[in-house]
């Protein structure tokens, strides 16, 4: 009787100790992943306040550009070719800024009023060279202007893989802003009535170092000259642009595109939007 206690109690004592050994297991695997938690978080908050950073000294590289340079905007300046100067322990930073004119502004042909046709036919022009399917933008409402992409979701047939393929040459500028032929790539410059793909990548190669200073001078390029390609729409100069930036800090990474412009009257520069992307460019 004596044997058959002492190993009930010897049981006991060790499903105490198993409870307990769970217990502790338990609370070391919540203390763990806490920790991780908390790890995780200061190295967003890090990743942010160094994106903000990079964004004020790419902002701050623009704002160096004087008024000569600003009336006429080309790839040969230092904004181009700005990238992150500073040693980040830990960290790798990545900078571009692009110019958000080099690309088509589809505002152009949103909101009110008589459609501007040759807007309307490089846009048609723009699609099929990416092989998609007419889209009519004014099916998205009549409204004066858009701010973001993704509210094209609202035409018929559009999805998240349509406006993947738009995202790269596509932006939402006010309704002026013309298409700046300086920084323009040659996919963009073929959506011009008469202009093919292969001319087009020829205009970029000759393209003058400091730009062209006026339009005309692109228009009566010997390469296209007579093909009816007209001044309407188009540039040489932008006060929109984006700044990029990818971050990424141990195994966390930010990835952040910031719409900036330069304001008419003051010259200042703001902040127009700014998003946080996912990692990768599964989605918009």
């Amino acid at each position: 009787m004596k044997t058959r206690q002492q190993g009930v109690a010897l049981l006991s004592v060790l499903l105490v100790m198993s409870l307990a050994l769970l217990l502790t297991a338990g609370m070391l695997r919540s203390h763990q992943l806490m920790v991780q938690s908390s790890a995780r978080q200061v190295h967003q908050v890090q990743l942010r306040q160094l994106g903000f950073s990079v964004e004020a000294w790419a902002m701050a590289a623009l704002a160096r550009t004087d008024d000569a340079e600003q009336s006429v905007v080309h790839l040969g300046q230092a904004w181009a070719r700005v990238t992150w100067p500073f040693e980040t322990p830990g960290a790798q930073v990545a900078l571009e800024i692009e110019d958000l004119s080099a690309r088509f502004n589809v505002n152009a042909l949103l909101g009110t009023g008589q459609v501007d046709e040759v807007a309307r036919q490089r846009w048609s022009n723009l699609l099929a060279s990416l092989g998609l399917q007419p889209l009519d933008l004014r099916a998205a409402g009549q409204v004066l202007q858009r701010q973001e992409l993704s509210q094209l979701r609202e035409l018929p047939g559009v999805d998240g893989a349509i406006l993947r393929q738009l995202e790269p040459w596509v932006a939402l500028l006010p309704r002026d802003a013309g298409l700046n032929i300086n920084t323009a790539a040659p996919q963009m410059l073929a959506i011009l009535d008469g202009v093919s793909l292969s001319t087009a990548a020829a205009l970029v190669r000759q393209r003058p170092v400091g730009g062209y200073a006026r339009v005309a001078a692109f228009t009566h390029d010997p390469l296209i000259a007579g093909q009816g390609v007209t001044s309407h729409g188009l540039g040489v100069s932008s006060r929109w642009f984006r700044i990029n930036i990818d971050v990424s800090f141990g195994s966390s990474r930010l990835r952040m595109a910031s719409d900036v412009e330069r304001e008419l009257k003051s010259g200042r520069w703001r902040v127009v939007q700014r998003r946080f992307l996912p990692a990768n460019l599964n989605e918009i």
